[in-house]
């Protein structure tokens, strides 16, 4: 564990000696200073977990000295030691920022108890604003946005946030399907009980098999205790399975058990166990595609359909990047300090015009980057820093699947046509239906891409 770091502010070299004495053989880091600028410098320097200020300094008082590294980072907490207390100068000293005041000579043995108090205190804030940052993350609103293929999106959603059936999310990397899972869990029945998510494509086959099912001592070499699957910890909760897609064939017979029985068993073990989940899957494949061609079983596919919702690539709607961009600057520039981070116009043209291949993730990453590296103020387009693919469409083009690149072109000549699907058809010179088939098979919304009149 990273040890605590104190900066102790006295301009008497014996007091110093004796406190960093004592304090580094109880396990502090010390850092010292002797005047009201050496302290400045040394606080913004160590950034230290609590500060401890001699009254009295050569160039000045603590009561100057307070403020100014309240300034510099006003989470520290401060201790003003004195030879000569009064309440008048205790009260002055709380009111310019000190947590703690105390009357020389100090004991040290209180002195540690007070410090330790006050790094446990700021360690606990700290805890708290990370625990209400990542509830904020998860709870992010999946609708962000005006556009009809966003709206849709939420219409069909709420339709079925309260049903118990398996959900089907389907959308390209990025697009923001795992935040809709979760919204789906958070406003439904089952809100008050577990969500647990497991990326099915970061998992091989065995090790997927033991995350999801559990497994009993002794199953394999290396199963030295029982252990819980995360089906049991999801139980009367929600699973979301993400990338679906990529599950091992050999896995998904026992899945479907789960889901038309709503029982399973342990890697090992000889009897059933039973466990009330509701699923929600999400895929940037053809799933469809994929059980016809044998690489996906057809009833799983078919079980976990019951409900699908596409969530529409960024592309597709970006006259909601917009607003997704100042949604996320909102939520970068408040724990810097920086309130909400503006867009110059150049910027936000250019974050118009880039096609987003990696969707709300990509969006949100590069605005990242550009709040983490700008100066302060409102960002320039020569902030952005998009992926060196994007200045070049043909090297871009040449990661994408034959699939991907029917769908880009496709929904390209739809965007031209104003979401217009007989003048799309003649400009890519197929029949009106078999632009029908094509959209249906590749999950695309034209009316993503109509434009409402003035």
């Amino acid at each position: 564990m990273t040890r605590t770091r104190i900066l102790l502010v006295d301009d008497e070299p014996g007091v110093r000696l004796g406190m960093r004495g004592y304090l580094t053989a109880k396990g502090f880091d010390v850092d010292e200073a002797t005047s009201l600028a050496e302290a400045q410098e040394q606080f913004r320097a160590q950034r230290p977990d609590v500060a401890v200020v001699d009254y009295r300094l050569t160039d000045g008082t603590a009561l100057e000295l307070l403020p100014r590294l309240k300034e510099i980072d006003a989470a520290v907490p401060l201790v003003v030691l004195t030879g000569h207390g009064s309440i008048e100068l205790a009260v002055q000293a709380v009111k310019e920022g000190a947590e703690q005041f105390l009357t020389k000579p100090v004991e040290m043995a209180v002195l540690t108890v007070v410090l330790e108090r006050l790094v446990a205190q700021r360690r606990e804030r700290q805890r708290l604003r990370a625990d209400q940052s990542r509830t904020a993350r998860a709870s992010v609103d999946p609708f962000i946005g005006t556009s009809a293929a966003i709206r849709g999106l939420r219409a069909e959603a709420e339709r079925i946030q309260h049903s118990d059936s398996p959900v089907l999310v389907t959308g390209e990397t990025g697009s923001g399907k795992s935040v809709l899972a979760r919204w789906l869990h958070e406003g439904g029945p089952r809100a008050d009980a577990p969500f647990v998510d497991l990326n099915c494509a970061a998992l091989s086959k065995d090790l997927l098999d033991s995350e999801l099912f559990g497994h009993e001592k002794g199953a394999f070499t290396g199963a030295v205790n029982a252990k819980q699957g995360l089906l049991e910890v999801a139980d009367r909760g929600t699973l979301f399975l993400d990338e679906m897609g990529d599950m091992d064939l050999a896995v998904q017979p026992k899945l479907l058990k789960v889901l038309e029985e709503k029982r399973f068993r342990r890697l090992g073990d000889v009897k059933d166990r039973r466990v009330d989940v509701r699923l929600i899957a999400a895929t940037h494949q053809d799933l469809s595609a994929a059980a016809r061609e044998k690489r996906f079983r057809g009833d799983l596919y078919f079980r976990v359909s019951t409900l699908i919702l596409h969530v529409p690539a960024l592309r597709e709607r970006p006259e909601d990047i917009p607003l997704l961009a100042h949604h996320f600057l909102e939520e970068l520039g408040r724990p810097r300090g920086r309130g909400g981070v503006g867009l110059q116009p150049d910027a936000e043209s250019a974050l118009m015009r880039y096609a987003w291949p990696g969707n709300i993730r990509e969006l949100r990453n590069v605005l990242e980057r550009a709040v983490l590296l700008s100066g302060g103020g409102p960002l320039s387009r020569g902030d952005l820093r998009f992926e060196p693919a994007s200045d070049d469409a043909g090297q871009e083009d040449d990661h994408l699947t034959l699939e991907e690149l029917e769908r880009r072109h496709i929904e390209r000549v739809l965007r031209k046509e104003n979401g217009h699907v007989e003048r799309a058809a003649l400009r890519l010179g197929i029949p009106r239906s078999s632009l029908y088939e094509r959209l249906k098979r590749l999950g695309i919304n034209r009316s993503g891409f109509q434009k409402s009149d003035p």
